[in-house]
């Protein structure tokens, strides 16, 4: 699997990342080892988990297959911290918070250091000096070797970003930020992405298959075994079931037809080559549905067919995102 830089660093992962999310809640021991032999022998690299996936079962169950499955060495291991279950607050990006769940964190996988540590969201309670303190701190410790955001909006990135850079060598420049991203879902066009090309960080997309809908599984209905049929993420699929969704996936699935392949294979490959993306996250039920996915590594989409599946889901964009040179 090619390999890219993750924004403006010297680190490398594959441009397709395996997420697990769903680990140790939807997908059980034997469905993620599978998983992740699966994704290494392709090549991949990128594993991204996070604190707060499955209460924490999402970063033990992986800890318990790196080593004795697949080499730690060939993986880079991203996690997250700053979800709390609090109903009054959501987010804890305070130093402390941050720098004890990351040791925690350490402890569920089974190693002295992530590869790449991520704050979960935004905390509007904490100054962001404070919480990017917390990512200097992993990075000198050495228990983070990059650190990078999630959730944040464009102008959060953006202060983030420039706070980093305006101590270079004494602050840790961001590699990274993840925010969800696809054919479905464009809103990181209007402020995120033009932030992070300009800042050199590298967008990771997560949900980049629309959280399953792009697939065309649900073009007939709801099938049972299905993320829309879970009692859990039933509620997180619901937005993309509409009409305008339809449209766009009829789009994709028409050029899918053409090119005799999966529209799995078409909506991963639009968002893995569009500008400034490292590697959308990929997370699969099964080992099926991931082998479909790697299997869009060599799909390059012709000029024609993106032009036409951007246009088909193209945002709207009004003042003043859009370029007042055109006002």
């Amino acid at each position: 699997m090619e390999q890219r830089h993750l924004g403006r660093t010297g680190l490398r992962v594959s441009r397709i990342g395996l997420g697990t999310l769903t680990w140790g809640r939807d997908t059980g021991d034997q469905a993620a080892a599978d998983q992740l032999k699966a994704f290494w022998e392709a090549g991949g690299t990128l594993v991204d988990t996070a604190d707060a996936y499955g209460g924490g079962e999402a970063e033990y169950l992986l800890g318990q297959l790196v080593g004795g499955l697949v080499p730690r060495q060939d993986l880079v291991i991203a996690t997250k911290a700053g979800s709390v279950r609090d109903p009054d607050r959501r987010i804890d990006a305070s130093r402390g918070h941050l720098l004890a769940a990351l040791d925690d964190s350490l402890a569920r996988l089974g190693t002295d250091h992530v590869d790449l540590w991520q704050v979960h969201a935004f905390d509007p309670g904490t100054p962001l000096e404070e919480t990017l303190q917390a990512l200097d701190l992993a990075v000198s410790s050495g228990r983070a070797r990059y650190a990078g955001l999630a959730g944040f909006s464009g102008w959060q990135l953006a202060k983030a970003a420039t706070w980093q850079l305006a101590a270079p060598g004494v602050r840790t420049r961001l590699a990274s930020t993840q925010m969800e991203y696809s054919l479905l879902q464009r809103g990181v066009e209007r402020e995120v992405l033009p932030a992070a090309l300009d800042l050199g960080v590298a967008l990771l997309p997560s949900s980049p298959l629309g959280r399953g809908v792009l697939t065309g599984k649900y073009r007939s209905g709801v099938p049972a075994d299905s993320r829309a049929a879970s009692e859990t993420l039933a509620a997180f699929v619901e937005p993309y079931l509409d009409d305008t969704a339809s449209g766009i996936v009829d789009a994709v699935a028409t050029a899918a037809h053409g090119l005799a392949v999966t529209p799995l294979q078409v909506a991963l490959a639009w968002v893995r080559d569009r500008p400034g993306v490292a590697a959308p996250i990929v997370g699969a039920r099964t080992s099926a549905q991931l082998s479909e996915a790697l299997s869009a590594e060599p799909l390059t989409l012709p000029e024609e067919i993106r032009q036409a599946l951007d246009d088909v889901s193209a945002p709207v964009h009004r003042y003043p995102d859009q370029d007042w040179s055109t006002l």
